[in-house]
C-alpha cells in the first residue's frame, strides 16, 4: 500500500523539528527507489542529475518535463521528495506563482525557489525582487491547502557572487517571506554555515554537503544534509571509467565492480510487489 501525499508532506515537515537528517538526490525512479530502499526518510531531485541522463547541461530543461520528472519520482516512493524548482522557471512573481501551483500538484512534499538568474553578468535577482518571488511561493502553496514545505535558496556563493553578509540578509528575507527552511549551497566552512544556521534560527537550514560528516554539520544545527548531483557525478564517473578502460585497453575488468543483475532484479522486484 502506498503513503498518501498528505501523509508524505506531514512526515516531510516532521522531519525538519529536531535533529538532523540526510536527503540524498536521486536523478530517476530507479535511483529514487534504491535509495528508499536504504533507510533514507526523505529524497531530493537534482536539476544536474536529471539533465544529464537527458544528454543536456544543468538548468537546460524545461518546466514542462522537470514537473513531468517531479510527478514520476513522487508516484515511485513512500518517502517524500522535496523538488529542486530551480528558478520556478519564471521571473516575475506572478509567474512563480502559476510554477509552484502546478509542481505542489505533482505530488511533491517540498520545493525550493532560488535566486540566480542564470546571467553571468547579474547573477542574482535583485533582492526586492527575490523576496517577492519567495513570498509568491509561499501563497501559492498556501492557497493549495497541501502543506509543501517551501524552501528559499540564496545562490550567490555558487553563482560568483560569494558574499556572507548578502547571503545572510537574502537568507533572512525569505525566512519572513515565508519559507519554511534555508538553503545557501556552497557556503562550506563550519563558521560560516554556524552563521547562516544562527541568522535564521528557529528556521531549519540545508547544507549541501563538502564531505562533513552527519556529526560535524549536526553539530553545527544544521537540520538537513543534500549532495545535489554528487551521486549523479559519482555513477557518471565509474560508467566514464569503465568505458574508457574499454576504448583505451581492450579490458573489461570494471564489470567486476558492478551491482549484480540479481540484486538489481531483487529490489525493483519486492518494490512493484509493495506498490
Amino acid at each position: 500500500m502506498t503513503t498518501s501525499t498528505a501523509d508524505k508532506r506531514a512526515a516531510f515537515r516532521a522531519l525538519h523539528e529536531s535533529g538532523c537528517f540526510v536527503m540524498p538526490n536521486p536523478w530517476d525512479v530507479g535511483t529514487a527507489i534504491a535509495l528508499q530502499s536504504l533507510g533514507f526518510k526523505a529524497l531530493a531531485t537534482t536539476s544536474a542529475g536529471m539533465a544529464w541522463s537527458k544528454g543536456r547541461p544543468d538548468n537546460k530543461v524545461g518546466r514542462d518535463e522537470v514537473l513531468e520528472h517531479l510527478r514520476a519520482l513522487a508516484a515511485a516512493v513512500d518517502a517524500p521528495v522535496n523538488a529542486d524548482f530551480e528558478n520556478a522557471f519564471a521571473e516575475d512573481p506572478a509567474g512563480v506563482a502559476v510554477n509552484v501551483s502546478m509542481a505542489v500538484e505533482t505530488g511533491v512534499a517540498g520545493l525550493s525557489v532560488e535566486d540566480s538568474t542564470g546571467d553571468a553578468q547579474n547573477p542574482l535577482y535583485d533582492f526586492n525582487l527575490a523576496v517577492e518571488r519567495v513570498a509568491a511561493a509561499r501563497e501559492a502553496i498556501d492557497l493549495s491547502g497541501g502543506g509543501v514545505l517551501l524552501t528559499g535558496r540564496s545562490e550567490g556563493f555558487i553563482a560568483g557572487r560569494p558574499d556572507l553578509e548578502e547571503t545572510l540578509r537574502r537568507l533572512v528575507a525569505y525566512a519572513e517571506a515565508g519559507a519554511d527552511c534555508l538553503y545557501a549551497p556552497g557556503v562550506t566552512t563550519d563558521s560560516n554555515i554556524a552563521e547562516v544556521v544562527a541568522a535564521v534560527a528557529p528556521r531549519p537550514v540545508n547544507v549541501l554537503t563538502s564531505g562533513q560528516s552527519v556529526a560535524a554539520l549536526t553539530a553545527l544545527g544544521v537540520r538537513r544534509i543534500s549532495v545535489g548531483g554528487s551521486l549523479a557525478r559519482t555513477a557518471w564517473g565509474e560508467f566514464m571509467r569503465a568505458a574508457r578502460e574499454i576504448a583505451d585497453d581492450g579490458s573489461f575488468a570494471a564489470f567486476a565492480r558492478g551491482a549484480r543483475g540479481g540484486e538489481l532484479n531483487r529490489l525493483f522486484t519486492a518494490h512493484q510487489s509493495e506498490r
